[in-house]
């Protein structure tokens, strides 16, 4: 019983924070779920994937990592590389999800359970595809299947998780959509 109720609190606390527009829910079952989120930004793919795999820590939402402000997160875009996050001390660590394929510029993927999904102990599938856009820019799709075994309805669940990914996308796209003077740190302005 307190394990539904943990599980039923962060969910409430996720919603909570949540914010975005939700993402496409392509399908949803007690063990198991697809997402599919879009975002077009006016920017080419290789600025994408550029922001994507070398600038994750400016443009993650950090209420969505285990420590916050006081973390780094990082890529190391290659097959087995890390999404990674550390603590502000170095001892706290995560993995959050393994880099399983990279096709710079058009495709990340990677697996693992986010968040709380991995202390559930289910495993998904997360990728990141750049496409040129129609009228120009970059359309970025997030898109996340994730399921296994687990005592919990996961259907319960998918519609936090699916505004998660909506916020994780939003994030990208937003500092994407940044002029390039305020998406790069201030100088420092003392002589």
């Amino acid at each position: 019983m307190a394990r539904i109720t943990t599980t039923a609190a962060l969910a409430a606390g996720l919603l909570a924070v949540c914010t975005t527009a939700p993402a496409a829910v392509k399908d949803v079952a007690a063990n198991g779920f697809t997402i599919e989120n879009e975002q077009t930004v006016p920017v080419d793919p290789a600025a994408v994937w550029k922001a994507l795999v070398g600038e994750v820590d400016r443009w993650w939402p950090k209420d969505h990592t285990w420590w916050g402000a006081g973390s780094t997160l990082s890529i190391d875009p290659r097959a087995g590389g890390c999404f990674c996050e550390i603590g502000r001390d170095g001892k706290q660590q995560a993995l959050h999800m393994t880099v399983a394929f990279v096709d710079p510029g058009k495709t990340l993927r990677l697996l693992g359970g986010l968040g709380p999904l991995q202390g559930m102990g289910l495993s998904g599938a997360m990728e990141f595809r750049l496409a040129p856009a129609p009228q120009g820019g970059t359309r970025i799709t997030l898109y996340y299947r994730a399921g296994g075994y687990t005592p919990d309805d996961l259907s319960k669940f998918v519609p936090v998780i699916d505004k998660v990914q909506g916020l994780q996308l939003a994030g990208l796209a937003d500092y994407l959509r940044k002029p390039a003077d305020t998406a790069k740190p201030k100088a420092d302005a003392t002589p």
